[in-house]
């Protein structure tokens, strides 16, 4: 099977959850809650959390509450992300953003009954030891040390990172992204592997993958914010507007590129334990520095 295919049917699998999970009503948050989980996109994080589990012996079915989980808690984020307080945009994914179709206050609602319902899901997948962890895990990378966090030092740094040294803007931008992307794609792997009772050796060469392909993923995002068809990734860059620290901002396209590749091989190298099992997990590395929105 190739990668296209592969991924067209997870997404198949986890939209149809995702329905199935979402409210239903016909109340103003709602359907703003349906409107942004509802809108496309590229899947990432359930299909990471099926993948991690299945890889080390579960079941897709049965983490699908935890897989619906992570792209709650993805959407949120972006909902949030697109305020006027953060990043200002009117776009996501080729629509109006939540707040430009429901306004700032419900648009703001419609993010915390996402997160809030993420933790609810969690429990669908039973209660156990394993669901406890896998919970701590989600909570830790969403929250002030993770997402969060990530997100509070790219809206302080906006701006302020060009009067920092050289080695000291680096380290800022390594540790923002870490947490504002990394983190959830890392917990997304961690989550479905911990459901499904991996070992050590395991959950170790899964977090290496996920931080690599979580940094190849940014430093590609950042990329394509500079040389991007704006059509295709439905949504204008806000990044340069916003004076953001990125990676092509700090290195230049080209070494911004070249660090995305190597992180891209890390990652790949990590899947050495699986063998031909993660396959897929290794062209999807490919395919975060190849696409193009």
């Amino acid at each position: 099977m190739n990668l296209k295919a592969w991924l067209a049917g997870r997404r198949v699998m986890v939209e149809k959850a995702l329905r199935r999970f979402l409210p239903t009503d016909s109340s103003l948050l709602s359907r703003a809650m349906r409107y942004s989980v509802m809108a496309g996109g590229k899947r990432l994080r359930p299909v990471l959390v099926i993948e991690a589990s299945t890889l080390c012996g579960g079941n897709a079915q049965a983490v699908m509450p935890a897989a619906c989980a992570l792209e709650f808690i993805h959407t949120y984020s972006l909902i949030h992300d697109d305020l006027p307080a953060m990043d200002n945009d009117d776009l996501r994914r080729g629509m109006p953003t939540s707040h430009k179709k429901f306004g700032e206050a419900t648009a703001i609602l419609a993010g915390d009954a996402l997160l809030t319902g993420a933790f609810g899901l969690m429990t669908e997948c039973g209660r156990n030891p394993r669901v406890i962890e896998a919970v701590r895990l989600l909570a830790a990378a969403a929250g002030n040390t993770g997402m969060v966090g990530g997100q509070m030092e790219d809206t302080v740094e906006s701006g302020r990172w060009r009067n920092k040294n050289r080695k000291t803007a680096q380290r800022y931008l390594r540790c923002i992204h870490e947490k504002k992307t990394g983190a959830l794609i890392t917990a997304s792997l961690l989550v479905g592997a911990t459901l499904a009772g991996a070992g050590k050796r395991q959950a170790e060469q899964l977090e290496c993958y996920g931080k690599n392909i979580g940094l190849a993923f940014q430093i590609t995002d950042d990329i394509l914010d500079v040389t991007g068809d704006k059509k295709l990734l439905g949504k204008k860059g806000s990044d340069r507007d916003n004076d953001k620290l990125t990676y092509p901002a700090l290195y230049g396209l080209d070494e911004s590129a070249r660090m995305a590749r190597r992180a891209i091989d890390e990652a790949k190298e990590a899947l050495s334990l699986f063998g031909g099992k993660a396959a897929m997990l290794a062209a999807l590395a490919d395919y975060i520095t190849e696409r193009q929105y």
